[in-house]
């Protein structure tokens, strides 16, 4: 990628000039936030489930509701941003989350959870889009290139931390709350980033957008159709296991098929007739976006089933309690933050391969995970490294792509870009609990350490098999 300043450049505006670490750590710290959400309560849920008295389906959707509205509206909040200004937009996804939060760890029952989950889902779903615009907008050169670094660190970094912050915070029990506090902690953070804006407005740019971003119309036909097309096929797949996949749920995907291709059509038709579609035709003919849609999907997919299979065994068949259990993902946070903070600092030569080796080296490693548990032990400390591989393998193949990905994207795309991209990101971690978690639930035929194992290994395999696929369509992309 080719560069042409050595420092990030803010608005043209003098007074924001100076503030760019400022800026950055701001909206990194809220998408950090909002990201934890994601993933914590899979460690609580066992003791959200006991102290509600919550059916299995019902646990299920405390976990889901949240991924659910932040995957269906994400590309809805890009476009608010274009329309309303970033900066509005941001200030009021983090009031919702933070309200929502609050609502969260009060709620009484599990039917109120659902609910005030839903409205977080909705809260990031503002907020998080416009974090990538604001540094597609604000920033250039070289310094755009730490700052999606940044971001792509600070992004799937989330998942792990959350299942370690979750441990964390469910062991303690502060003042006897139980699960609570995996919640009420995004109370203070989100009122302390509400109130340094307050007090120091001038950390987020004043919204510079063009007139005819503007003006930019919400296209309700598109997103009722795009929104339609993702809640048949989310809720299906996140309930589909535990229910045993009745009928409904495969004439459900069947009508996300069919609304899916409603949506194309009616999109591309919009934008013959120059109209504003949802997303932008020209965003998904950006050279390297089909390549990227598909590596996110199948590092996010084996991010996600790889927590959320590991919890499971963990957890359900050796017994961890929930501290140990988070922290035992530490060494895969550790290490994918630092390699996705550092690898763009690599040599020139190894650039192009970063992504592929990326893939491969998480094969690697979900093998390797699966063979030290293979036995029904605790794996000792052979586990660590293996881990720490894994961190190394899931931030190669995840980091470059999407700063390649959005390098290519017209500043003016940035809002479509981002929505599109983090939709992409939530229904890969959404496939990727669905299909590799019912495939380890489905192994698991008697009681006993072993036997979940056994199940673990086959999950491993085809964790690692998806890997291969994602370095398969790196090298294509590559030969291209």
């Amino acid at each position: 990628m080719t560069t042409t300043t050595t420092r990030p450049a803010l608005s043209k505006d003098p007074t924001t000039d100076n503030r760019p670490r400022a800026l950055l750590a701001v909206v990194l710290a809220a998408q950090f936030m909002a990201l934890l959400d994601v993933f914590i309560v899979n460690v609580a849920a066992p003791t959200i489930r006991t102290e509600l008295a919550a059916t299995g389906a019902g646990i299920q959707l405390v976990v889901a509701g949240y991924t659910i509205a932040y995957a269906v509206l994400l590309i809805t909040g890009a476009r608010l941003g274009d329309r309303l200004g970033h900066r509005r937009v941001y200030l009021a996804g983090l009031a919702v989350f933070t309200l929502a939060s609050l609502a969260c760890g009060l709620a009484a029952g599990t039917g109120q959870l659902i609910a005030f989950r839903v409205a977080q889902g909705a809260g990031s779903a503002l907020m998080i889009p416009q974090v990538l615009s604001l540094i597609q907008r604000n920033f250039t050169g070289e310094g755009r290139v730490r700052a999606l670094g940044a971001y792509s660190a600070v992004l799937a970094t989330g998942a792990a931390a959350g299942q370690v912050v979750g441990g964390v915070l469910v062991s303690a029990d502060l003042f006897g709350t139980g699960w609570r506090p995996v919640f009420l902690v995004n109370v203070p953070i989100g009122l302390a980033l509400l109130a340094l804006l307050a007090l120091g407005a001038r950390v987020l740019p004043r919204d510079t957008g063009t007139e005819a971003e503007r003006g930019r119309s919400l296209d309700l036909p598109g997103l009722l159709l795009l929104a339609g097309s993702v809640t048949l096929f989310t809720v299906p797949l996140v309930l589909g296991q535990e229910k045993g996949w009745p009928l409904w749920t495969w004439l459900s995907f069947a009508g996300a098929l069919l609304l899916l291709a409603c949506f194309g059509g009616y999109e591309a038709g919009l934008a013959r007739r120059g109209g504003a579609p949802l997303i932008a035709p020209r965003v998904l003919r950006s050279p390297g976006i089909g390549t990227a849609v598909l590596r996110i999907v199948a590092v996010m997919g084996v991010n996600a089933g790889f927590l959320f299979t590991l919890t499971l065994h963990l957890q359900g068949a050796l017994g961890h309690s929930a501290l140990r259990t988070g922290l035992t993902f530490a060494p895969t946070a550790a290490v994918f933050g630092l390699v996705g903070l550092t690898w763009r600092r690599w040599p020139a030569r190894l650039q192009p391969f970063l992504v592929p080796a990326g893939f491969l080296l998480t094969a690697a490693s979900s093998v390797g995970v699966g063979a030290v548990l293979r036995d029904g032990g605790a794996g000792g400390w052979a586990l660590y490294p293996v881990l720490c591989a894994m961190g190394a393998g899931l931030a190669l193949a995840f980091s470059p792509a999407l700063t390649g990905a959005l390098a290519t994207v017209r500043p003016e795309d940035a809002a479509d870009a981002s929505g599109l991209l983090a939709t992409v990101t939530q229904l890969g971690q959404l496939i990727g609990v669905a299909a590799f978690g019912a495939l380890f639930l489905g192994r698991i035929t008697g009681q006993g350490a072993h036997v979940s194992a056994h199940a673990l290994w086959a999950c491993t395999l085809a964790l690692a098999a998806t890997a291969v696929l994602g370095a398969s369509a790196s090298l294509l992309r590559r030969r291209r």
